[in-house]
């Protein structure tokens, strides 16, 4: 005869099984559709936000030179490279966690439905991402000596590394195949030009600005609605959203703020 004590128990696993099930299947990653690619390493998925985890790709505003020596918005066709990969194509991303520099954004590993390897890999395969150390931890160093190699993406023309671009290091080492030593004064007014041409529907201005750093940020962003902005002819850089200009470090403009109604 069963006793009350077992039966019980069986009861009680009986019912917990299906939820610690239901716990595991909600923890893991899920396939989803409508996956938009927000620049070369970022995309989003649903409510979340994924930056690509171990790859350093173009920014949306980046020029690079292409085969031809010609002036290429390559963040641009980074981003179109990403949406092709995509297509109409279901994504799940495996979350690492929020990211350390922007608390909005997840880091995550992203493969869309057929593939074999992650988006992460595809794209320094591609040629329009860097293996970015220290998160890469080496995984796409291979994937980046063969598109180097076959100058493929980025690899065929002249470039700089986009944290190199983001930071505004105007000095920093050109990559590529077509890049020329005795034309590197005029490769790189070509990366970091002083008029930046505008990305379609990103009119959002960046300013590198020393000052920022007191604020733990390496610019300032100007709204369409700020004082400052039709005065700044000259913008370090272009963003989409003000969710973009901060994952990059921005902070807004102060002239950009709401002021308090004056008072009676």
């Amino acid at each position: 005869m069963r006793s009350p004590l077992s039966f019980f128990a069986i009861v009680t696993l009986s019912i917990r099984l299906p939820v610690l099930l239901l716990a595991v299947l909600s923890a893991s990653p899920t396939w989803a559709a409508s996956a938009m690619a927000r620049d070369g390493g970022t995309l989003q998925l649903g409510g979340v936000t994924y930056r690509l985890d171990g790859i350093d790709a173009p920014e949306l505003d980046q020029m690079c030179i292409d085969e031809h020596a010609d002036a290429w918005a390559c963040g641009v066709e980074a981003r179109d490279q990403l949406s092709k990969l995509i297509g109409s194509r279901q994504v799940r991303c495996e979350d690492l966690g929020l990211g350390t520099s922007y608390k909005k954004r997840h880091i995550g590993i992203c493969t869309v439905e057929g593939e074999g390897v992650s988006l992460n890999q595809l794209l320094v395969r591609q040629g329009f991402a860097l293996n970015f150390e220290p998160y890469a931890r080496g995984r796409f160093r291979e994937d980046e000596a063969g598109a180097k190699e076959n100058r493929r993406g980025l690899w065929k023309g002249c470039f700089v590394a986009p944290r190199e671009f983001r930071r505004g290091r105007k000095d920093g080492a050109l990559l590529g195949d077509s890049c020329r030593p005795d034309k590197d004064r005029e490769i790189r007014a070509v990366l970091f030009p002083d008029s930046p041409a505008m990305p379609p529907g990103c009119s959002i201005k960046g300013k590198l600005a020393v000052r920022a750093r007191v604020t733990g940020n390496v610019g300032v962003y100007h709204l369409q609605g700020c004082r400052s902005y039709p005065a700044l002819t000259k913008p370090d850089r272009w963003f989409c959203s003000e969710e973009d200009a901060q994952a990059a470090g921005f902070r807004k403009a102060y002239n950009c703020r709401a002021t308090e109604p004056a008072r009676m």
